[in-house]
């Protein structure tokens, strides 16, 4: 079977500014992998995190060489499994994953024996000025769940703000690596008062020593200090609970083994996302459906996602139209 491998990089429009500890964006910038064979098209989308050394070009740069290999007949799961667990080797991996059903090699849900029903999602607040924060929250207040992106400023005030103007919403607390153990100390007193269910990577990931032993109001999630299921024993005595992230494991492939080791741990599972189009959020469902919480409103931010798509609405996801990823057919 001959395999061509097209790439291509887009720039989503969001809605509104995305601000999290570490800067602040006004685009998805996405990496799409076209996977062809047999006349049949496989689709899979990444995003580049400049946290691990990503760009749209380098990723770009990666799938390229990954067509060249394809080009020569070297099978499509050796040049998945050859790249570095990363956000290119997550749009092969999914490409691939799309393609096999496309061909008729079994689609995904048959494949993995079920397929992800609606689920409730976090709505993120981005971090913000204070009074900002609270209209955000007020406007998402009928979700179930809202994700508060808090840097080191004023962090309580903006969680308490949060939690005023959506009263029935639990909360996500995401500092992105933006806190110091004193400010982690000093804020679990409000967190304990507030239906906070988990705290994310509150310490950089190079400086979580302060988690071992650690006494807190609420789990603490590890997000930027586990990429892959072998990241994930190493991290188990400072977290009880594991974001899985496509684009961080590498690909739907490595998401559901990292999953499966968290599980196998006794740790919780997140279904994380970067800010995406649907494209990224279809496969990432499939980790959604055996999570203890979901944060998957990647789509949620864009102006425009892509036609027949994943929807956010009230805090609950639902899955694309059928025949937009992972099946047989053609797609609508």
């Amino acid at each position: 079977m001959s395999l061509e491998l097209i790439v291509r990089i887009e720039r989503l429009r969001l809605r509104a500014p995305f601000r999290i500890s570490r800067g602040v964006k006004t685009h998805a910038e996405v990496v799409v992998a076209e996977l062809r064979a047999d006349g049949q098209v496989g689709f899979g989308e990444c995003v580049p995190y400049s946290r691990y050394g990503e760009t749209p070009a380098s990723v770009q740069d990666q799938l390229v060489l990954a067509g060249a290999r394809l080009a020569t007949g070297e099978s499509a799961r050796a040049v998945v499994d050859a790249l570095p667990a990363g956000a290119a080797r997550n749009a092969l991996d999914c490409a691939l994953w799309d393609l096999e059903a496309r061909l008729g090699l079994g689609g995904v849900a048959e494949r993995l024996g079920r397929a992800p029903a609606a689920m409730a999602t976090a709505v993120t607040i981005s971090l913000d000025t204070i009074d900002a924060m609270a209209a955000a929250a007020a406007a998402a207040s009928d979700a179930p769940v809202l994700k508060v992106k808090l840097d080191a400023h004023d962090p309580a005030e903006r969680l308490l703000a949060v939690a005023g103007a959506a009263p029935g919403a639990r909360l996500i607390v995401d500092p992105n690596e933006g806190w110091t153990l004193p400010v982690l100390n000093a804020m679990a007193d409000t967190i304990a008062r507030l239906p906070v269910i988990m705290v994310e990577q509150p310490l950089p990931a190079d400086d979580d020593a302060g988690l071992l032993g650690l006494a807190y109001p609420a789990p603490i999630c590890a997000d930027e200090a586990v990429h892959t299921a072998a990241d994930v024993l190493q991290v188990a005595d400072r977290y009880q609970v594991i974001n899985v992230k496509l684009d961080k494991a590498g690909g739907l492939t490595a998401a559901l083994a990292m999953a499966d080791r968290a599980r196998d741990l006794g740790l919780g599972v997140l279904a994380g996302c970067m800010v995406s189009s649907s494209l990224s959020i279809a496969p990432a469902m499939w980790i959604g459906a055996q999570a203890d919480a979901v944060d998957l409103d990647g789509p949620w931010w864009l102006v425009k996602d892509r036609t027949g798509g994943c929807r956010v609405e009230r805090g609950v996801l639902y899955p694309p139209q059928a025949g937009f990823w992972g099946v047989s057919g053609a797609r609508p």
